[in-house]
Formats: structure tokens, sequence, C-alpha cells
């Protein structure tokens, strides 16, 4: 029996995919039926069916189309690029009986190559005496437009096909001239036919190097040197992704609004506003969601407005200390607090906070904690990254899977931004009560080099939203 029922060719324009199915087509057994999911036409310009399914009943059901191409004689596929039809996409990466072909070429002699095409009206050369030849202007704006899409394409694949334990066949644009590779292809697909010679009757267009095809060459050459090819200017996160939280939302008792809580944020003093909107006390707030309880609420509260609240990350990591890592009871995290005292060395007292533990200790402390954040958030502790301290923006992140929030708040300036929000539902605001408890405490000890230690361990916070030092 053979692995595969069917097959894909994902590609991009002007990567060889007209060679290479040309080249596919010449084994025995094998069919390549084009674009066959361009939302534009239907396997070819002025093609009206491919297999006796036209594009309207294509539209109307892609997984028709796919099952007949899976169905026909022998082994057929079809090319896919990255702005055809999604509902497709879905559909093969989940079939590990499609095989997935991955055709590659350098981006700027694709962009440059496209962009000639353009020019010219000539997307195909079977006849070199009909070649045209025209140099382009390199646009470095669209160039980065245009390798962020193949960029994001790549990346979704291959996550993809990781997550359902799938692998491709790579083939870059330079193998399309090699027999051997294409044999190649044709054994991991389970074809037994070979070939001799690769299909001639398509040419290459524009064989030039780029410096003879692009109109300024030397802006060009400037402009890649811009791009951070490597991706140097990352900030490296190996947190581990989050959940939306559904169940820890909180509504309000009758206005349409919907609290999206950040653990070790102002939660307190927002769900007390929340509360006091309607004239009710905290306890009053809805929550305990499930996603489906959540979309009957937003269903029954037509015009809602959902908000989250950021905290600045040095008062929020002090404030997850203070509230999870310094109290010895049980409203903190006793066996994390153990592991730290134990394994890391954090000078936190044996019970809870006495009358030494002063400014001095509790900076050594913090420090200590924060010390040990930046392993935790690194990746290179046992310990969980627990949501009182996960980075901000890794909580907004998870919160998107389920929907993002209307608004984005901040603590620093919370009155008007919940007076804003009230605004929007025609409603008079309270006054937010005090929002952050721990404040005076942190201001005792807060200086240079706790500031630098927070934003070393929240790089991607600063970075995202843009905080100043606290103070």
């Amino acid at each position: 029996m053979p692995d595969f029922d069917s097959f894909v060719v994902f590609a991009e324009m002007r990567t060889g995919s007209n060679f290479l199915e040309a080249n596919l087509n010449a084994f025995d057994g094998v069919a390549c039926h084009g674009e066959a999911f361009n939302p534009h036409f239907i396997g070819y310009p002025n093609r009206d069916e491919i297999l006796g399914i036209t594009q309207a009943e294509r539209e109307a059901d892609p997984a028709r189309l796919l099952a007949a191409i899976r169905d026909a004689k022998g082994l057929n596929g079809f090319r896919f690029f990255n702005d055809h039809d999604p509902r497709a996409l879905d559909m093969v990466l989940a079939d590990p009986r499609c095989a997935k072909i991955v055709l590659i070429r350098n981006p700027v002699e694709s962009y440059v190559s496209w962009k000639i095409a353009q020019a010219t009206g000539q997307w195909k050369l079977t006849n070199v005496k009909h070649a045209r030849s025209g140099k382009v202007p390199f646009d470095a704006a669209e160039f980065e437009t245009h390798l962020e899409a193949l960029q994001r394409f790549q990346v979704t694949l291959l996550n993809r096909m990781q997550r359902s334990g799938q692998t491709a066949f790579y083939v870059a644009y330079e193998d399309l001239q090699d027999v051997d590779v294409m044999n190649g292809l044709a054994a991991w697909l389970g074809v037994p036919a070979r070939i001799e010679g690769l299909d001639r009757k398509l040419k290459k267009q524009n064989p030039e190097p780029l410096s003879a095809k692009v109109t300024n060459f030397d802006e060009m050459e400037a402009a890649l040197a811009r791009l951070d090819r490597f991706d140097l200017s990352r900030t490296p996160n190996f947190e581990p992704r989050r959940g939306a939280a559904v169940p820890s939302y909180a509504a309000a008792p009758e206005s349409p609004l919907l609290f999206l809580p950040i653990k070790g944020g102002p939660e307190r003093a927002v769900k007390h506003w929340l509360a006091a909107l309607d004239g009710a006390e905290p306890q009053a707030l809805r929550g305990g969601f499930t996603q489906k309880s959540l979309r009957q609420w937003k269903r029954a509260h037509p015009g809602h407005r959902t908000f989250t609240v950021l905290r600045h990350p040095v008062a929020r990591a002090h404030a997850a200390f203070c509230a999870r890592i310094l109290p010895a009871g049980p409203k903190g995290f006793p066996e994390i607090r153990k592991t730290l005292r134990q394994v890391f060395k954090v000078p936190l007292p044996g019970q809870n906070p006495g009358p030494d533990y002063d400014a001095a200790a509790h900076r050594a402390a913090f420090t200590g904690f924060l010390t040990f954040l930046k392993a935790n958030l690194g990746g290179q502790t046992s310990v969980r990254v627990d949501a009182h301290w996960a980075s901000q923006a890794e909580i907004l992140q998870g919160m998107a899977g389920f929907a993002l929030p209307d608004m984005i708040l901040r603590e620093d300036s919370l009155a008007p931004g919940l007076a804003q929000l009230a605004a929007q539902i025609g409603r008079e605001a309270p006054e937010p009560g005090d929002s952050d408890r721990e404040a005076a405490r942190l201001a005792s000890i807060y200086d240079g080099e706790i500031e630098a230690m927070v934003r070393d361990v929240y790089q991607r916070d600063y970075m995202t939203f843009g905080f100043a030092n606290w103070r």
C-alpha cells in the first residue's frame, strides 16, 4: 500500500513551481493539477474545472475537490501558495496521507523575478526567442512585506507538521535542475516510475545576475544589509504558552463590561470598581465562566466591552513576591517558597516576616527572587512559570487564543482609562480605589539596580509595551 493518497506542493510565485509541476507530471501515474485552490481561478487561468469539480463547487465545499484529487487514478496533487484557500490548508495539513513537498527559493531572487514578470507580462517562457527582459526598481518596504508573508507561511507549515508528527520533502529552486533529486522525490512519494531527463519545455527567465535586473542595485544592497537576517534583535522567549484562563474573567453584575485580569496586577481594585459601577459588592460579580457560558454572556450583552489592565513589571514582580512568596502560610506558595530558600538560596525568613525584617532584608529577599525569576522565565528551573509572574505579553497572547480585550489599560493611568471605558457604555464611572498596597514598601527599596534586574527579566514586556522606569 503506498504511503500517500495525494500530494501538495507548497510554493510561492516565481519559485519554479511550474517547472516542478511539469517534471512531476512526467512521471507515469502522477498528475499535478496546478493552483487548485487559488481564490481567483481553479487550477489555471481560463480553466473551468478540475476532475469535474467547478470553481463554484470548490468555493462552496473545498473538501469535495480534495476528495476528488485523492480518489483520482494514480497519485494526484496540486500547488498551494500562502494566499490560497485557508480552509484547504487546514485540511491538507491535518491529513498525514497527503504528501507535503516544500519548494523554496532565495526570496530576493523570487521578488525580483515577480517584479519583472509584472512589468513584462511574461509569466512563463517556452521559447527563448520570445523572452522579455527588463530592469525593475527594488522597493525595500514592499520586499519586507513580501518576506514577512513568506516567513510566516513557512513557520506555519513547519509548526503544524511538527505538532502532527509529519515531515516534508524540501526542494530548493536550484534542485529543480537535478534529475536525481526529481527521481528521489518520486521514490519518497512511493511512485515506482523514474525519468531519464527533465522536462525542457519551460525555459528559465531572466538568467542574468541581480545587478543586471535591478535599476537601483546599490540601494537594494543597502536595504538588505539593514535587514536582521538572523533575527539578532529578537528577545528570546522560553516561557510555556498559556491558555486564555477564561474561568478567571469577571463580568459586572449588570453592565456589559468584562474584566480579563492579569495575575499580579491590580485585580482587587478593578473588581471593586467593576462592582461599584452597578452599586454592588465584589461578590456580586459574575465569574467561573467556561468558553461556552462566556459566549452566551456576550450574546446576551450586545455592545459589551472587554478590558484588561497592565501593571509596571517592577510593581508586578514586587506584588507577586509580597503576595505569594513572602508569606509562609497557605495564602502564599509554600512549596515554591521552600524551594526558593533551600535550592536558590533566596534569603527569605523562615516564617512570616517579624520585627527584624527591615527594608534591607526585604530588598535582599526581593532581589534574590528576581534572580530566580530570570532563570525561571528562561526555562532553566523545574519550578512552574506561575501566572502571577509570567510575562504580560505571554498572558495577552493566551487571551488571544479565545478573544482579545477591546481595551488594554495601564495601572498608572487607571482612573481616566476606566472612566473612558464606562463612557463607552453610557455609565458614570466611580473612582477606583488604591490599586497597589505594596507601593510604599517598594518605594523604600527601589533603585536603579532593581529596575535593571526587572528590565533584564521582562525584556519582552518592556519592548512590547514601552515601559519606562517605575519611578
